[in-house]
Order: C-alpha cells, then structure tokens, then sequence
C-alpha cells in the first residue's frame, strides 16, 4: 500500500506537468501545529532537508507553527538531519510526571520543563538558526488581546470564549481577541497578511527561545508566555491559534513562490478554533500553488492504533510510558515509507499521479 498522496493547487500542478519539479523550484516550507501527530514527518523532513534541498542553492522562507516551528527551527541548524533525529527523540520521551493528588501535570510544570527543553535542544546554537546562509525562519504565535493580554484564571477561559463566538461568525473577527505575531529571522514574510491581524516583529538572540515556546504554549496545557522580548507586551501562546495549518496567502505576493507543504493530512485548517468547521476546511486560491505531501488516509490505519500518533496518547498511556514510547516510535520508522517514495517520485515527478488539493 502507498503511504505517500501527493496533493497539488492548480497552478501547482501546472508547474509540475511543464517542469517536473526540482529542488530550486521551492520558495516556502510551511509546517503546521498538530503536536505528536507532526513525529510522522521527521523521515521527509530529513530527506528534504539533508538530501534533496541542498541540490539547490536559492533561499527558502520556512514558516512554522506550534511543533512546525520546532521542526523549521531545526531544519536551520547546521546538521538538520542530527538535529531532527534528535527532536524526535526528545519529543518521543516527553514525560511529565503527576503529582501525588493531582489528576495531571499543571500548565506551569508542562512550561517549565518543556523550557529546559528547548534551552538543551537550542542552547548554543541559537546562532546558528538565526544566521542560516539560506533559510529564513518565521514563528508564528497568537498574542492575546483585551482580556486576554494577561493570562488570568477566570477572564482567560471568557476570552478564549469570546474569540470562539468570533471566530465561529467571521475567522476575520476572531482579530478582535488575538492577533497573529510572526517573528522572522530576517526578511519579508512570504505571505500576504490582510486575511487576519498581524504583526511581524524581527526573531534574535534575546527572544529566540521565549518566541519558540509561546509558538508551542498550547492554551491551558502550557502557561502563556508573557512580554516577549522586543515585542509587543502580552500574553503569546501558540501559533496554531491562530493558524493551525498555515492555510496563508502564498499566492497574494507579486511573486508567488512555490510552496512545498509537508503535512499529515490533505485538509489544511485555517485555526485551531476552526476544527469543527468543515466548511473552512476545503482548499482555497491562497493555495493554488502549494504541493501537499500527506500520509494516505488508508495506509494510517495500519499504524499503531490505527491512528498517528496525537495527544490522546498522553491520556491513553498515561500510566504507561514505555507503551506510549513504543507506538510512537513504530509509527515513525513506519513513516520512513513516504520518503522513499517521495524520493522515489522525484525521479519521475508524474503529473497524472498527484491529487487535486
């Protein structure tokens, strides 16, 4: 069974039936939040990053989200393929452990040790991401508004339910509660920004990891991260909020890149408020030229569970940490099987055999 669908825009797919596709035709590599279920992704991803990109030489906007800023993060150390066997390792054997009297950990003990995390992850080599010769990392993470500028026990729960209602009318209004903030390395954003409210701050050395771990601050799971340095004050927590699957502007430019979206379903979501939301779920133009590299719905549910790995696990396996250690692991040596046949189409980019997104 193929474990690979290969999706296609329109005028994606049209480049592709005139010019096959070539690592220097990619301009933008978004990556989505999603935790645990973005571990399939790790064999493409050191595919793309260690093998097949470095045949090319022009430079590359990565844009991430949540785990999807993580792995574009890592994407710019100097040894990206070292560096995402190591990221999956680490998030493998996440454990927090539950205190006597308490049903789960608090957000403030899932903060605080996912921050030592990154700090050993990151730590000496935040230079390295930052000055990448060629790839233009941004983060992208939702900073609260009004009652939601200051993490609060009462007034955040009604803020999160207001930009619900919001967002439930209009995806514009939910601007009204939360704004989209995305810190870049250097250069423009490769997307055009007037969908959603947003600013667009410079990432450096001071706010590298405060900006990672807000990316990552899943509401009520992890604590907001509060004043980022060089940035608007307030509270940030993660990018998925906002834009859950970086269903952006691509082709809003002047010149509209290529975009190549290694992802772990067809249905690019817009917000993380938007799941339940069918009818935002569909492709629009903003991807018309964007390629979707997707695990096959059917060749999933041979996996561990019959599912990817996602955050239910931590709930299922709770008290079973090894058990959770082992699917996880089976589900990315498995995932081995898109890069190869990624790696496998490239040879013969057959136009005929890639899905309309």
């Amino acid at each position: 069974m193929k474990a690979l669908h290969i999706y296609a825009g329109p005028k994606a797919l049209a480049h592709i039936e005139a010019n096959g596709l070539m690592p220097e035709h990619v301009g933008v590599i978004p990556a989505a939040a999603g935790g645990p279920k973005g571990l399939i992704l790790g064999p493409l991803d050191r595919f793309l990053f260690g093998e097949w990109l470095p045949q090319s030489t022009q430079p590359i906007d990565l844009v991430g989200a949540s785990i999807g800023a993580w792995r574009m993060a890592t994407a710019c150390l100097d040894n990206p393929v070292q560096g995402f066997d190591h990221l999956s390792h680490d998030y493998i054997h996440q454990e927090y452990k539950v205190p006597e009297g308490q049903k789960r950990p608090s957000a403030k003990q899932v903060s605080d040790e996912f921050s030592q995390t990154l700090q050993a992850f990151y730590g000496g080599h935040v230079s390295e991401v930052l000055n990448n010769p060629r790839y233009r990392l941004h983060v992208v993470t939702s900073r609260g508004k009004h009652i939601l500028n200051r993490e609060h026990p009462l007034l955040t729960p009604l803020g999160y339910a207001g930009a619900y209602l919001c967002n439930a009318v209009q995806r514009k209004a939910m601007g009204a509660w939360l704004e989209r903030v995305v810190f870049s390395s250097r250069g423009e954003l490769p997307f055009d920004v007037s969908d959603f409210a947003t600013q667009h701050m410079a990432l450096n050395e001071h706010n590298f990891m405060a900006a990672l771990q807000a990316s990552c601050s899943i509401p009520f799971v992890l604590q907001a991260v509060h004043d980022i340095p060089d940035a608007p004050t307030g509270a940030y927590w993660d990018g998925g909020i906002t834009d859950y699957h970086l269903h952006l502007n691509y082709n809003g430019l002047a010149k509209s890149p290529l975009v190549l979206y290694p992802h772990f379903q067809k249905a690019v979501v817009p917000g993380w408020l938007d799941k339940a939301l069918k009818w935002r779920h569909k492709a629009t133009p903003f991807l018309d030229n964007t390629i979707v590299l997707a695990p096959n719905p059917e060749w999933v549910k041979t996996l561990p569970n019959g599912k990817l790995p996602d955050r239910s696990d931590f709930v299922t396996y709770a008290s079973d940490f090894e058990g959770r250690v082992k699917v996880w692991k089976a589900a990315v040596r498995a995932s081995e099987q898109m890069a190869h046949e990624f790696a496998d189409w490239l040879v013969n980019p057959n136009w005929t055999t890639v899905h309309p997104l």
